[in-house]
């Protein structure tokens, strides 16, 4: 296979940003995919930012299982990952594939800190996202952060009911704190 041009590569990171799937085929089917991980615009995108944070459900699903999956954690000049930028722009089902395609990183991409000391989940907050925030936190590893804040481990409990409501509270970086109430009920 031949190796993409300069103007390959740009066209394929624009083809990424608008979610022009047929383009991304066709990219694959010239090239290859290997070339996709080494693709990066002048403030270290990649084309898994592009597609994260325009919200292109559809090219991220065709795409995941063609490229490495330390490509999920990669991070640009400023230290953000795809999945920041997913949260920063709202991009639910977008969030969703990234943290639980199954040959990435899982919910390990949540702790990743940008530049600014910003989870996606605090970059989902300060967005106002709350939906967004609710899963990310659902999901993540609370083992980690009730371990780090030398709080009560929930397997240490002898018993856990799956229908109580847990508060949750994270700091930021910068100090702030956001509590959360997770429901366990499936009526909410």
């Amino acid at each position: 296979m031949p190796a993409p041009t300069d103007e390959d590569k740009d066209e394929i990171f624009l083809s990424c940003r608008y979610g022009d799937l047929e383009e991304v085929q066709k990219f694959i089917s010239k090239f290859g995919a290997e070339h996709l991980s080494e693709i990066r615009d002048a403030n270290g995108n990649t084309v898994l930012h592009m597609i994260s944070g325009n919200g292109h459900t559809d090219t991220l699903k065709y795409l995941l299982p063609f490229i490495s999956p330390s490509l999920l954690s990669a991070q640009n000049s400023a230290g953000s990952t795809a999945l920041h930028w997913a949260a920063l722009n709202s991009h639910l089902s977008i969030v969703q594939e990234l943290v639980l395609f199954p040959s990435g990183v899982g919910v390990n991409l949540i702790d990743i800190k940008n530049s600014a000391g910003h989870s996606p989940l605090a970059e989902a907050e300060l967005a106002g996202w709350q939906e967004g925030a609710k899963w990310l936190v659902e999901v993540m590893n609370l083992e980690a952060v009730t371990e780090e804040n030398g709080t009560e481990n929930v397997e240490d409990s002898d018993t856990v009911d799956p229908n109580q409501e847990v508060e949750v509270e994270i700091e930021d970086a910068d100090g702030e704190v956001a509590k959360m109430t997770i429901s366990g009920s499936t009526g909410t």
